[in-house]
């Protein structure tokens, strides 16, 4: 008998745990004194559109740190649920990572939902899964994000459980739940790793009989699938969203000085919660294999500096202990949109950070057969 648990748990996933389309939500954020959240902001406001929510204003509060309890101080909260009952919000989304305890105080304080940003980001992945393995690496990482955070049921699962199908008369939902999660997590996990070992050896037979592989790699948004549909000719879906692209993909092209096999990736993002971290690598198992990195960066972007060094921290981290990082080549992605004075000073102090480098446009092909030569001096 299940006393009603598992309906219980499911109701909570979608309940709290996931961000449904639809939703109307305020943005806040804690930053530095002095800062402008300019770096943060229109990330933020992507993500949450990505995901399908109605985004009715963003507020930010300067602290030095953010509260222990709250999160966001006292004051600011009064002034977040008061915003909302004008504008109708019923959510609200935090641009940095919470505790349980946190989320639970403010919760209370705004009578709002609260997502962070740990929890929009997997929402995201989640809609977007479309194969077995990231299906299976998004759920194991919801699950391992949930165990924590089960005390936010409140009474649903405080209630003590008996009788035949129980471990005890003095267990109690809570503890139900939280045994229940961590066999799904090992289940996942087992499912996972089976998928996994079926990829490596699926990529292990096309090096042994294949070209050289190039992988695609760079923040999120900045134009690699659009650079992988110009070089192969197919239709793979490009949005202006965030991880638009989320399964690996790879097709065959053929440049001047021979063929390659191209891998389009999922973007990276900084601050990338810790959950997701082995989906990321399982993901991006074919840049630890490559032959050659394409960093692709849109140079329009102000953060574009930051996005070069999240990238290349992100593919440190998932390279084999003591293996070499296979040789990059830059693609300073979008040039035809550079069209400002501030634009073109960043491109050139670009050029100069990111050596050897390409200028292109994914977009309209400019500059493009360019890149054969590039990859092919790359690899030598």
């Amino acid at each position: 008998m299940r006393h009603g648990l598992i309906p219980t748990i499911e109701d909570y996933l979608g309940r709290r745990a996931r961000v449904y389309g639809g939703e109307r939500a305020l943005l806040a954020d804690v930053i530095p004194p002095g800062a402008d959240g300019t770096d943060r902001l229109p990330e933020l406001t992507s993500l949450a559109t990505t995901a399908g929510v109605h985004v009715l204003g963003v507020t930010l509060q300067h602290r030095r740190r953010p509260h222990p309890g709250t999160f966001l101080g006292r004051g600011k909260a009064d002034e977040i649920r008061d915003k909302a009952h004008d504008l109708g919000a019923d959510t609200l989304i935090l641009g940095s990572a919470v505790s349980p305890a946190q989320a639970r105080n403010l919760e209370e304080a705004t009578g709002l939902k609260i997502i962070d940003r740990s929890q929009l980001i997997l929402d995201i992945f989640a809609q977007r899964a479309g194969t077995k393995e990231a299906a299976l690496a998004v759920e194991l990482a919801q699950l391992e994000y949930l165990l924590p955070r089960l005390r936010g049921w409140g009474q649903a699962l405080t209630n003590p459980g008996a009788g035949i199908g129980t471990s005890g008369p003095g267990e109690t939902r809570l503890e139900q739940g939280r045994r229940a999660i961590r066999r799904r997590i090992q289940s996942v996990r087992d499912d996972l790793r089976k998928v996994s070992q079926d990829r490596v050896v699926q990529q292990a037979r096309r090096r042994r009989i294949g070209p050289p592989e190039i992988a695609l790699v760079g923040y999120t948004n900045s134009g690699k699938s659009t650079l992988f549909n110009r070089l192969t000719g197919c239709d793979v879906l490009v949005e202006d969203k965030l991880f638009a692209t989320l399964d690996t993909r790879v097709r065959r092209v053929s440049f001047p000085d021979g063929d390659f096999l191209l891998t389009d990736t999922v973007g990276f993002i900084r601050d990338l919660p810790h959950q997701l971290v082995p989906a990321f690598q399982a993901t991006l198992g074919a840049v630890r294999e490559a032959a050659a990195l394409l960093f692709v960066l849109d140079v329009t972007d102000p953060a574009v500096e930051q996005h070069l060094r999240v990238v290349r921290e992100v593919v440190a981290e998932i390279m084999e202990p003591d293996s070499a990082t296979p040789p990059v080549l830059h693609v300073l992605n979008k040039v035809d949109l550079v069209c400002m004075p501030d634009q073109e000073a960043r491109l050139a102090a670009l050029q100069v950070k990111a050596v050897p480098c390409v200028v292109l446009s994914a977009k309209t092909g400019l500059n493009v057969t360019a890149l054969a030569g590039s990859v092919a001096s790359l690899l030598g």
